[in-house]
């Protein structure tokens, strides 16, 4: 019974002591921190936002009448950033009825017309795989045109005579069989591409005369060792054996620092190349080379031919 009491006298003599720290000046309880603002709050801040969003929920469902919807909003609305997230808006509608020359050219808006809106960059990104998308799709493009197979023709000597590739060929009239037969159509590819290497930002830019295709990120040479200047893509190797001193590495070898393509270029011992690692791309850690992912080495790839420019700079 002496225990229980003495435990009870404890408590009480405790919480005293509370109360009178809590009643001491400057010993204040910690203030309520304010709530973050909701979605809602945040669109009555903004009353267009909450225009598109309720335009949004009542989106037409035929796609020719859900365009003219957001056409009308971003006519109303020019000057204000929200028209920009309308006409992703507008491209997400040409995508979902895999119009693509449509949701590009709508993204080409975006990024012309309102280049700081946080919704320029995302039409970059993705625009840049609407651009490969184009391409290795049947869809006919201004840089493109049907070809009719004439007796005696090879994908080989067609890839030569238009200045393309055997692989964007099949890769863009989706056949898996290097065979043709006379009067078949083909659609190719007549873009003239060249490759620039920017050394100090990491990045490989593929563009034609007209526009920027696509940017990957790459890693470059130790001590600056890979060289600047204007060059060539020579030659074209699937899955390549790496002739390194002393030793010869073969393909699909987890020390096959080569990846699975190489792009050799027109100086000596260069080239650009695929990888065996998984990590962060961006350095300077190659001999010398351009190194890209293999699924992005692969890509590049397919698209350009012997004979491409690569400029590369510091």
């Amino acid at each position: 019974m002496r225990r229980v009491v003495l435990i009870v006298l404890g408590v009480v003599v405790a919480v005293s002591m509370l109360i009178v720290l809590l009643g001491k000046p400057g010993m204040k309880t910690p203030a309520k921190q304010p709530a973050a603002p909701s979605s809602a709050a945040a669109m009555a801040a903004d009353p267009i936002a909450a225009k598109l969003e309720a335009l949004r929920r009542q989106l037409p469902a035929d796609p020719q009448q859900a365009i003219a919807a957001l056409e009308a909003f971003v006519k109303e609305f020019s000057t204000s950033d929200v028209a920009a997230q309308a006409m992703i808006e507008m491209a997400n509608v040409y995508q979902r009825v895999n119009k693509l020359l449509e949701e590009k050219q709508v993204l080409e808006r975006v990024i012309s017309t309102y280049s700081q809106s946080p919704a320029a960059a995302a039409a970059s990104q993705r625009l840049a795989n609407i651009n490969v998308g184009l391409m290795f799709s049947a869809v006919e493009t201004p840089d493109s045109f049907l070809y009719q197979v004439q007796p005696g023709d090879t994908l080989y000597q067609i890839s030569r005579k238009y200045e393309t590739t055997v692989e964007m060929l099949m890769k863009s009239n989706n056949i898996t069989s290097s065979l043709i037969k006379p009067g078949m159509k083909l659609k190719v590819v007549r873009a003239v591409f060249s490759i620039d290497v920017d050394k100090s930002d990491k990045v490989l830019t593929l563009k034609t005369d007209k526009e920027i295709i696509k940017k990957y990120l790459i890693a470059v040479g130790e001590n600056n060792s890979t060289p600047t200047g204007k060059f060539k893509v020579l030659n074209r190797i699937v899955n390549p054996v790496w002739y390194k001193t002393g030793a010869i590495v073969p393909p699909g070898s987890p020390e096959n620092i080569l990846g699975t393509r190489w792009l050799g270029l027109s100086e000596p011992g260069y080239g650009i190349h695929g990888t065996t690692e998984t990590g962060p791309i961006q350095s300077q850690t190659t001999q010398g080379c351009v190194r890209m992912r293999n699924e992005d080495v692969e890509e590049l790839y397919t698209i350009v031919p012997a004979g491409t420019q690569v400029t590369i700079t510091d």
